[in-house]
Formats: structure tokens, C-alpha cells, sequence
């Protein structure tokens, strides 16, 4: 079984992409070319912003289907990041809610990208 490593997202500008995802996870972009940014997400994970038009094969285009999630210490992070995200301009679909695994909340990115940041619910 290969190792999941990559999780490519179809955008329209990856650049400015680049820069938001950098800025709002305080990571690098660490290879930049004319139609993708790369960005480490975690040890051995990275993160490929692709401009949606230089696709193969072509993209269809839609977003919000999935999510990309999160997790952070506790409820207290869940608000502070969401007033950061919100201060920032990010669309937010989901204001802080618990629900059944823990507190979360949802923002969207500028190509509608669901990202859910979440506290888990005490075991």
C-alpha cells in the first residue's frame, strides 16, 4: 500500500492561495512553479494548490464536497481561530458549534474549500 502523502486542492489562483493557506497555518510555501504552490502540512504531507484551467484531466470544477479538518487543542482555539479567520474575510459556513465529536466551526476558502477546525469532545 503507497503512503498517503499529497492532498491537492483545484484552485483558481494558486498563488494567492499560496499565500492565504501560508498565512492562516503559519507554514511555507516551499516550491512555488507557473501553475502549483507546495506547502508542508505535516511531516511527510504536503499540500498542492493547482491552478484549476492547467488541470489533467480537466477539473470539474466544483468545491464544497469535502472538507479538510483540523483538529486543535480545545474550545477556547476553536473561538480564537474563528475570530481570526473571520476578521480575516474568510466566508464562514458554520459559526462554533458543538456537535457530537466536539466543538468546531467551518470557513471557506476563496474557491469555496470547506475547512473545519475542531476541539474533540472529551472522551
Amino acid at each position: 500500500m503507497s503512503d498517503f502523502n499529497f492532498l491537492l486542492l483545484h484552485v483558481q489562483d494558486h498563488a494567492a492561495s499560496a499565500a492565504l493557506y501560508s498565512d492562516l497555518l503559519g507554514i511555507p510555501i516551499v516550491d512555488q512553479k507557473t501553475d502549483i504552490a507546495i506547502l508542508p502540512l505535516r511531516e511527510g504531507v504536503m499540500l498542492g494548490l493547482w491552478a484549476r484551467e492547467t488541470v489533467e484531466p480537466e477539473s470539474s470544477g466544483q468545491t464544497g464536497a469535502s472538507e479538510i479538518a483540523f483538529a486543535v487543542p480545545d474550545a477556547a482555539t476553536v473561538e480564537t481561530m474563528h475570530s481570526d479567520w473571520q476578521r480575516r474575510g474568510l466566508t464562514i459556513a458554520q459559526a462554533p458549534t458543538r456537535m457530537s465529536f466536539g466543538t468546531t466551526f467551518v470557513a471557506l476558502d476563496p474557491d469555496g474549500h470547506r475547512l473545519r477546525i475542531f476541539a474533540p469532545a472529551a472522551a
